[in-house]
């Protein structure tokens, strides 16, 4: 039962006896799973719901520069990994082994999310900048001049700028798991690769829904600088679907969590 199972398992998905590809398609396939399939997903969670983290003190503790950290790391590595994968097939000129409607609808997206992920890394160049009393504008000599910046004030170029990123994210990584699909129906993968991949997405989908039902898609300017209503940005509604703002509570070291929603 047990060597049936296996063998039912390592069978491809068309029902053929054995899976056969280069080795520059296989590890092309690997790097691209590991970038679009376990880096960008964590990294975009991270961002999404780990702003404020289980422990911290928020909103006495506010700026935990741990997401971001991740968030970029993750998203870096993501690059890097995809630029090499697609190095690979380029040089070893793999990937013809099925029809070539479904691979090059597979090229095509796969060049558009290269692209898209490109726009993502150049585009946080153009957020702006972040202000506040840990990074404040500075004269000439070195001294304050103040705590002005995008972030702080929520100026358009910021809002603007987060609504793009956001949206881009999102559907870059929506457009990632149909395209790793493809090229496991395409590379004719085995039925435990289809299994482990639709597992692992599922369970992320199960913790983001779990995530964002408790509340944890908070605000990235009240994560950062707190409730405080005077603050120059507060006024400023949630940018992104699902994301919650915390009410302030006059003389109250805590907040709650409002009904207000991007």
């Amino acid at each position: 039962m047990l060597l049936e199972s296996f063998a039912w398992l390592s069978t491809p998905i068309s029902g053929a006896t054995e899976h056969l590809v280069s080795v520059a398609v296989s590890w092309h396939g690997r790097l691209m799973v590991i970038a679009w399939g376990l880096l960008v997903p964590l990294a975009v969670l991270m961002a999404r719901f780990f702003k404020v983290t289980p422990r911290q003190d928020w909103p006495a503790v506010c700026d935990n520069p741990l997401w971001w950290h991740i968030h970029r790391l993750f998203n870096y590595g993501a690059v890097l990994a995809s630029s090499i994968a697609v190095w690979l097939v380029w040089r070893g000129d793999g990937g013809r082994v099925s029809d070539g409607g479904v691979r090059d609808l597979h090229v095509l997206c796969g060049w558009t999310i290269m692209v898209l992920a490109l726009l993502q890394v150049l585009g946080g160049l153009a957020r702006g900048s972040k202000g506040g009393p840990s990074a404040p504008r500075l004269n000439p000599d070195g001294t304050v001049l103040d705590l002005h910046g995008d972030h702080y004030a929520m100026t358009r170029r910021r809002i603007a700028f987060e609504r793009l990123h956001k949206a881009m994210g999102y559907c870059v990584l929506v457009l990632a798991m149909g395209t790793i699909a493809m090229g496991l129906w395409i590379s004719d993968a085995p039925r435990w690769m289809w299994l482990a991949i639709v597992g692992w997405w599922s369970v992320l989908l199960a913790w983001a829904w779990s995530l964002q039902a408790r509340g944890y898609c908070l605000d990235t300017y009240q994560a950062i600088w707190g409730t405080d209503p005077a603050l120059p940005g507060a006024s400023a509604g949630p940018v992104g679907w699902g994301v919650r703002k915390a009410a302030h509570v006059a003389g109250h070291a805590g907040a709650t969590i409002a009904d207000q929603k991007g």
